[in-house]
């Protein structure tokens, strides 16, 4: 069996050398290289939302917006699954889960009053992981060297179990003016 597979790719491989040169198949190889890179800095709908996941709001007019939404304003600098898709809110961790009190911080602006807010970025822990609505704005996202700004970090510490599970952001309060 391995014989035949053999014969085959070198067949192959000889006829891609007599039919391209070496420059070609580098330009296509680059090309290709290129395509991937690019990938990335195509548009992403996510107006749709996440498969399986019904439309919410807060009922609040000042928070508004989807909170099983990565572009729910309070989400700026989060990184992880939203707790609002799996069984919890926005601000709390879903039912057999513990919120961490180790928290990465970022400040996220509020399109209803143009205001800025701290927001907490707390892990639930404690179950497997949801899997269901990925985001990863890290729109103020910092290097690794200041820890307290960097969400790259499983920051289920503090807590009984590290199994991480989702990520709320919680309203500390507003920002002072620059």
């Amino acid at each position: 069996m391995s014989g035949r597979f053999e014969r085959r790719a070198e067949r192959l491989s000889r006829l891609l050398a007599r039919r391209t040169s070496r420059r070609s198949l580098l330009g296509i190889l680059g090309g290709v290289l290129a395509g991937q890179a690019a990938l990335p800095l195509l548009p992403v709908a996510r107006a749709s939302g996440y498969p399986g996941v019904a439309p919410q709001t807060t009922g609040d007019p000042r928070d508004p917006g989807d909170p099983a939404s990565c572009d729910y304003w309070r989400y700026c600098g989060i990184d992880g699954f939203l707790c609002a898709c799996c069984g919890g809110t926005q601000n709390r961790c879903p039912p057999g889960t513990e919120m961490s009190p180790i928290t990465w911080i970022g400040t996220c602006e509020n399109p209803a009053d143009s205001r800025a807010y701290i927001i907490s970025y707390n892990d639930c822990c404690g179950s497997e992981v949801c899997g269901r609505c990925m985001c990863n704005r890290n729109d103020d996202d910092r290097p690794v060297v200041r820890p307290q700004r960097n969400s790259d970090i499983n920051w289920c510490l503090g807590t009984s179990s590290r199994a991480y599970t989702c990520s709320t952001a919680v309203i500390l309060g507003v920002a002072l003016e620059p």
